[in-house]
């Protein structure tokens, strides 16, 4: 008969959903990226920066 203790080290030790838990975090984490990106990028100071970048290039 198990003990509690060994009970209890199972439950500890077992790791089943952590994978999904963090493939969530990291999922959740690019999206909060992707947000700040956009918004920086959408910005008008650097929409107009990269414009003038994009146009310098096609025009060489």
């Amino acid at each position: 008969m198990k003990s509690s203790r060994d009970q209890l080290m199972k439950i500890i030790e077992d790791d089943e959903g952590s994978t999904t838990a963090e493939f969530a975090m990291v999922t959740l984490a690019a999206v909060a990226f992707a947000g700040l990106l956009i918004s920086i990028l959408s910005s008008g100071d650097v929409r107009g920066m990269l414009m003038g970048l994009i146009s310098k290039a096609l025009s060489l």
